[in-house]
C-alpha cells in the first residue's frame, strides 16, 4: 500500500487469525482497501471495514481502491454492506484474474448508480481515474 496511515483490521470470525483486511489513507487522499488473498469475505468483516473507512473519512467522502486480487467469495451481506457506503464517492476495483473480475462486477452491480464504480487491471489506470473524484470529495 502506498499510503501514509495504514490500519489493518479484522472482523467476524470467518478470517483466519493470519488473514486481514488491510485499510489505508494515501497521501492523495484515495481510501486503500485490500481484501485479504484466499478469504471469504462476509458481512461481519465488511462491517468492520467500513466502520475503519468510516472513521479514515473523517465525514468527507472520499475516493476508494479495493483490491479484490485472490478473494474466494464475497457474500450476499458483504455486498450489501459496501453498496450502503456513505463515505465514497467512487469505487475502483482492482484484480488480476477472471474470477477477481467475476467477483469485482458481483460487487459492481450492487453500488449505487449516485457512485461512480469500475473494475480495472491497472493500479495506476485505477488511481488515475479516482484522481478525478478527489475533486468532487
Amino acid at each position: 500500500m502506498s499510503n501514509q496511515q495504514t490500519t489493518r483490521q479484522q472482523g467476524g470470525t470467518d478470517l483466519a487469525s493470519a488473514e486481514k483486511i488491510e485499510i489505508g489513507l494515501d497521501d492523495g487522499g484515495i481510501v486503500e482497501v485490500v481484501l485479504p488473498v484466499c478469504s471469504e469475505i462476509g458481512a461481519p468483516e465488511a462491517q468492520a471495514a467500513a466502520a475503519v473507512v468510516r472513521s479514515m473519512s473523517g465525514g468527507r467522502k472520499r475516493p476508494v481502491l479495493m483490491t479484490v486480487t485472490g478473494v474466494l467469495d464475497i457474500t450476499d451481506g458483504a455486498r450489501a454492506v459496501y453498496a450502503a457506503a456513505e463515505t465514497v464517492s467512487a469505487f475502483a476495483l482492482l484484480g488480476e484474474s477472471p474470477v477477481d473480475r467475476v467477483l469485482a462486477h458481483f460487487l459492481l452491480r450492487a453500488t449505487p448508480q449516485s457512485v461512480p464504480a469500475r473494475y480495472f487491471t491497472s493500479e495506476a489506470a485505477a488511481r488515475e481515474w479516482l484522481a478525478g473524484y478527489l475533486r468532487e470529495s
